[in-house]
């Protein structure tokens, strides 16, 4: 944050545990934008049939992706609808249910919390200057991303021999530029309830990831990756969706 311009303070925070969520909010006056993107799962997760399995590490994932976001939202949200103009944002990993996420646990984790950002919307109808929706990002190229396929920043066009869709990877600024755009919408009340996604977004409000390119990912998913699916390979060029 401090890099782009802003002041960032870094406060260490469980979001499992009420009583240091309790802490962080004494220290605040006001809250008028809450991205809740608690996670701590990335080491978790195991593919294949969820019944083989390690059962502590799949209920530590749920944990830490639902628990966590239920604890900051009953914590954070008699703060958020003191603003005037509050925004919530359920961070989760995809659009909607229609794709098979990893396993069981994962999935389940994913598929909650962008339900979280529609029943809040519901429990905000009364409120009409707080807008709660649920955001995604497509293929996101994170720092744990890159580790996992071996590559950097620098160099993470690599990864797309072994995974060719990773051509249509974004950066985490990606999603937080779209969500900055929709936290300076006058009019973003017209999205609650539903789950942006930085394709979307970027449809809606024209920004792009660092690199000046705005992929995609959605559009690749139904022509390039669902075809696939069903067995029909379709030759197509990442960069017409950049």
């Amino acid at each position: 944050m401090d890099a782009a311009g802003g002041k960032g303070i870094a406060v260490r925070c469980d979001f499992t545990v009420p009583s240091d969520v309790d802490a962080l909010v004494a220290r605040l006056d006001r809250l008028d934008i809450f991205v809740d993107n608690a996670w701590g799962g990335e080491n978790l997760v195991e593919w294949g049939k969820f019944w083989e399995h390690d059962l502590e590490r799949q209920l530590r994932m749920w944990r830490n992706g639902v628990e966590s976001h239920l604890v900051a939202l009953h914590r954070l949200m008699p703060l958020v609808v003191q603003s005037s103009d509050g925004l919530v944002v359920e961070v989760t990993d995809g659009e909607d249910g229609e794709a098979y996420f990893v396993n069981l646990a994962y999935d389940a984790v994913k598929n909650s919390v962008r339900r979280f950002g529609e029943v809040l919307a519901k429990d905000l109808r009364d409120v009409p200057n707080v807008t709660a929706v649920a955001a995604t990002p497509g293929f996101l190229r994170s720092e744990q991303m890159l580790e996992t396929f071996g590559v950097t920043e620098a160099n993470w066009r690599d990864a797309c021999e072994k995974v060719p869709d990773y051509a249509l990877s974004e950066t985490p600024h990606y999603l937080g530029r779209g969500i900055v755009h929709l936290a300076a919408d006058p009019d973003r009340r017209r999205f609650a309830g539903q789950c942006l996604s930085s394709w979307r977004l970027k449809r809606e409000y024209g920004f792009t990831d660092l690199d000046g390119s705005q992929p995609d990912w959605g559009r690749w998913w139904d022509d390039v990756v669902k075809p696939r699916i069903a067995g029909v390979v379709v030759e197509a060029d990442p960069l017409a969706y950049r």
